[in-house]
This record gives C-alpha cells, structure tokens and sequence, in this order.
C-alpha cells in the first residue's frame, strides 16, 4: 500500500485576514511563588552529547507536565527522585507540592543517565522513566480526588538504554487492560560515517495485563516495535487504541524491528500524489485581477468558450471540460473585463474589481486549481505592513519613521527549509505509511493537549499565523483537521532568539512564548473592547483588541518547565515554581 501524499485542509472561516496588530496591555498580571524544598532534577547535557538532536531531545526538555484530565495540576520530579504534584485551587493559598511517588536512588549511579520524564497515561494511570532504562508503569487511583494517595508500581523493567517518554495511553483491548507507551533515544550509529555519528530511535511498547479475570493484575510487555531515523521527531504519538502512530520530523522514520527481529523493507513504492500542476495563475492589484489560464496549444478565439458575470466566471474551450468556472469571490464589472490568446498556449483574462481596495484570498469560491502569484511589490508591500507586530520595546510606537523591530534580522532567524519536514501517518498493523504530508515551510511550534481522549495536537505556522491542528485518524479523508488560529504567531514568534519554549490554553484563549530566563510573552485572542477606540490611520472604528502582555519572573534561574491550562500559566524554574493568573474564568 503506497503513502498517498496528503495536505492539510485550512479553514478559512478560522483565519482573520483583517488582523492588525497585537496591542501591548500594561495590565498586571498576578504571579503567585512557591518555593521548593529541594532543586528540580535537571540533568545537563555531557560533552558527549554534542549534536543538535540532543539538544532538541534533552536539552530543551519541558520538566514540568500538565495533567490533562485534572485542570490546573502540575508534576515534576526533584532531585531526590520524588514525584511532585501541584494542583491549584485558590491562588493564594497555594500549599506545598505533594509527593506521590518516589524512585530508589541507586538511578543516579549510570553514567549515561537522562532527565526523568514522566506521562500522564489516562485518568489513573502514569508512565514514568528514571532516566537510566527502566520504565514503571503506576496506578494513581484518580489523582484530582485522591492527590494524597501514593501511585502504586504495577510494572518496573530494564528496557536497555536510557530514554524518555514521549506520549502513552491506557485502553482495554479484547477485555485486557493495555498500556502503549512511547520511547525516545539517541544512539551511536556505526555506520554513519558522513553525519553526526548518532541515530535517532523512537520504540513502541505495548504492555497489557497477563493475568486472568478475578486475579492479581500481572503486566508484561507484548509487543516491542523500533521506528530509526535522522533527526528528533518535533511531533510523535500513538493512536487511539493502539492502532497506529503519527510522526513529525525533519528526516522520515521507517520501522527497523519488531520484538527484536529485522523488519524486511520492501521496494520504494510510488506516491499517490493528490494534486497536480495549477491549471491557472493568477495575480491582483487593488484595482484589477489577471489570470492566465493554460489552454492545449493552437486553440483559436472562435475555440474559446467565455461568459462573465458580476458574480460568476466560466472559461473553456470547445470540446474541453471547462477550466475555470464558479462563483467569483467579489463582484466585477463585466463591461471593464477582457480577455487575449497569448502565445497559442495560453488565455489572459483581465477582469476589473468592482469594489477597489480590498485584496482577495481566492479566485472562485472553493476552486483550488489555481495557483496565486505575489508581485515583488505586493510581497514588499506585504512585509512592509508587518513589521510592526512584533517588538522587544515594550513601549513600541508604530508611528515613528523606523518600525520598532528590525525586519532585516527576522528575515534571517525566518529560514526554514521548504522540502524536509513532514508529518507521517503508520498503520498499527502492517507498520507502513499511509499518509504523508509535506509540511514544507509550515514550521512546527508547538504540542498541545486539548482533549484527553484525542492524540495531542501540533501547532505549525503557515504564513505569518499560528494553526493548530486535530489528529483525527478514524477519519482519513481529513485526518488532521484545522481546529484554532492564532493570528501572526508565526511571524511573532520568529523574533523572539531567546524562545525556549512554547504553548497554548486548551480552551485556545491565549498562547504563551517562553525565554530561556525570566520572561514569558502572552498573546490574546481578540476580544471586544469596552470604550470607543478608532484608528488613526484609516479613521475606522475598532470593535476589538489582540493584547500581547510581558510577565517578568522574579528569578535569575534558567526556565525549566512551561505548561498553561485555560485560567493559569505555571513556570518552573530549578529553586521555584511559579504561577500566573492569565485568565478569570
């Protein structure tokens, strides 16, 4: 079965293309402190771990984890190997962080030793790892109601070099309770000899209970599947039930082994590919719109079939079906409209705005045959509009001469490669492709748990927004579906040469940037205004507001752990555990 080449369906109705600007508020935000009884268990990276896959994987590791079935609770690990939990209810009277569980501390003798990670399996179960190789599987009983009961181990086993979790869920299959977890590593490739000298592997566990009804639960690995490749995955989790894996990366992953044995790799298949080449092109100005149609060669006029009107066009030739016909986006003025033959092989229509100003997003309504073509003038134009969205000046003025970010630079931490990553569907079962899409310039951002039932969603940019995306694998004809929008994050983002981490509310009312030390960067959604505010640019009346806030934290200690739920944003830094009131729901 050949990987059909899937793209990703944006929706239009979630995209705001009168977008202006974030407004920077000076409006407090209200940040609460809780000291730690003992430091964060950050592990550094070794001189060995020198490639930028090992940053990637360790050194830019979130140490701090969000509940997703309990709203406003946190975990982490300490360096007495507790497992910590916080969960807020009243922000000023936050108490101690609980302990939960804690490893032996015969972990911190390995050499190689990772960060210890944890993930929440489902409502009452953990994966955690030690960062030495071994993989505990616990019993929480439900954590929001019983915070103060200790997880109970119910699987604890060597699974051979160090690792960290990156997703796991808990379902029943054929009445067996199963656990799939999911396994990063970095490892010594002897036979990379041009590259790094490291390969990246991802493994997939499945672990089930092995006892009979009405006995002691008893677990044991069933199932061991080994996914190599070239470079950190920015995305990767399991399905729903085990039934597959979706995979975001710069270089493919293939399946190398399973419970140990070599995977036969069968010959390359080709790609279904869905689309083909654009049928026209298309450019516009404020005033007009031309659009070059491609025709067979040596049609004649009396061949051409041509009917415009205000609000719908059809062109074609005889004896063809037609090329372009639909309902147009705006209204035009037939009697201003005109069409030539040019070089026999193509028809040049020109057709004349009837409204001028306003630019449009498409040709004809829900037609993607096409392919728009931006002048260097409209793309100077275009950058030119934007520069003012984003600036390290918190008293930023957009009318000086000189915009308050220099464009220059953005251009040059922009760069993104147009044809590495991209995002990959694999069958549970035969372990193959089924879906890839070449995610191209749509720079990946973020993960984002929103509904604990579903896979976690991944964030990418696409233009100069922010989309979020759902996995929706039980539906393959739109299995990633386009969820929220945050306007100009893409763009916003790309300033920001301290970033070390980045997320959303579930809820989507805000995103979040992170820098390396001390400030987080909170971006709203727009929302209506109270007074009566115009802009002085245009005289027009503005109904509503996008606020970008600043939180500065009072720490000179790196960020470590960055999560936000739909009221709160929770820092963690190595001595400290800070929480933002973002929002008062």
């Amino acid at each position: 079965m050949a990987a059909s080449n899937y793209s990703l369906k944006v929706n239009r109705e979630l995209l705001d293309p009168n977008f202006e600007s974030y407004r920077l508020s000076l409006d407090p935000i209200p940040t609460y402190n809780v000291e730690l009884d003992a430091a964060v268990e950050e592990v550094k990276l070794k001189d060995s771990q020198y490639t930028l896959d090992h940053v990637r994987a360790f050194g830019m590791y979130n140490y701090l984890h969000l509940d997703p079935w309990y709203e406003d609770s946190v975990f982490f690990v300490d360096c007495k190997g507790r497992v910590l939990n916080l969960t807020v209810t009243l922000d000023t009277a936050l108490g101690k962080p609980r302990e939960v569980y804690r490893m032996t501390a015969d972990s911190s003798r390995c050499e190689d030793r990772l960060c210890a990670s944890l993930s929440l399996t489902s409502a009452t179960w953990a994966a955690l790892s030690d960062g030495t190789g071994r993989l505990f599987l616990l019993r929480t009983s439900k954590r929001g109601e019983s915070s103060h009961i200790k997880w109970e181990p119910l699987f604890s086993e060597e699974m051979g070099e160090p690792f960290t979790i990156l997703h796991s869920l808990s379902h029943v299959q054929e009445g067996v309770h199963t656990l799939e977890v999911l396994l990063l590593r970095i490892q010594k490739d002897s036979e990379e000899t041009k590259g790094s000298g490291y390969s990246v592997s991802l493994e997939w566990i499945t672990v089930a209970d092995a006892a009979g009804q009405g006995q002691e639960r008893k677990y044991e690995v069933r199932k061991r599947r080994v996914l190599m490749g070239k470079s950190v995955p920015h995305y990767a989790a399991v399905e729903p039930q085990g039934k597959g894996l979706m995979v975001a990366s710069e270089k493919p992953f293939v399946f190398t082994h399973v419970d140990g044995r070599p995977v036969e790799q069968p010959a390359a298949e080709p790609m279904e590919v869905e689309t083909t080449d654009p049928i026209y092109f298309w450019q516009q100005t404020e005033e007009d719109i031309t659009v070059c149609v491609r025709t067979p060669e040596g049609v004649t006029k009396d061949q051409v079939q041509f009917r415009l009107t205000a609000d719908s066009v059809s062109v074609g030739v005889q004896g063809f079906p037609p090329l372009l016909q639909g309902q147009l986006h705006a209204p035009v003025d037939p009697d201003a409209s005109a069409w030539i033959i040019k070089n026999d092989k193509s028809l040049e229509v020109t057709l004349q705005k009837r409204s001028e100003g306003p630019m449009w997003p498409e040709l004809v309504t829900g037609d993607r045959r096409g392919e728009y073509v931006v002048s260097d003038e409209q793309a100077a134009l275009i950058h030119q509009r934007l520069t003012h969205l984003t600036s390290e000046d918190l008293n930023a003025n957009p009318d000086r001469d000189k915009p308050p970010c220099n464009s220059q630079e953005l251009e040059d931490c922009d760069g993104f490669p147009e044809d590495s990553s991209r995002l990959t569907h694999f069958d549970g079962e035969s372990l193959k492709p089924t879906q890839v899409v070449n995610l191209g310039s749509h720079q990946y951002l973020f993960t984002v748990d929103v509904n604990p039932s579903d896979m976690p969603c991944l964030c990418l940019r696409h233009d100069v927004d922010a989309l979020v995306w759902q996995p929706r694998p039980d539906q393959p004809s739109n299995m990633w579906e386009h969820v929220a929008t945050f306007n100009a994050l893409g763009y916003v983002q790309a300033s920001k040469r301290d970033k070390k981490f980045a997320t959303c509310a579930p809820n989507f009312s805000y995103a979040t940037l992170g820098e390396c030390l001390r400030r987080a960067f909170i971006y709203r959604q727009p929302a209506p205004v109270d007074t009566v505010l115009f802009n002085r640019k245009q005289g027009r009346q503005v109904g509503q507001v996008a606020k970008q806030q600043v939180a500065s934290l009072d720490s000179s200690e790196p960020i470590l752990g960055f999560r936000a739920t739909n009221e709160r944003l929770f820092v963690l830094t190595s001595s400290n555990l800070f929480v933002l009131k973002v929002n008062n729901n």
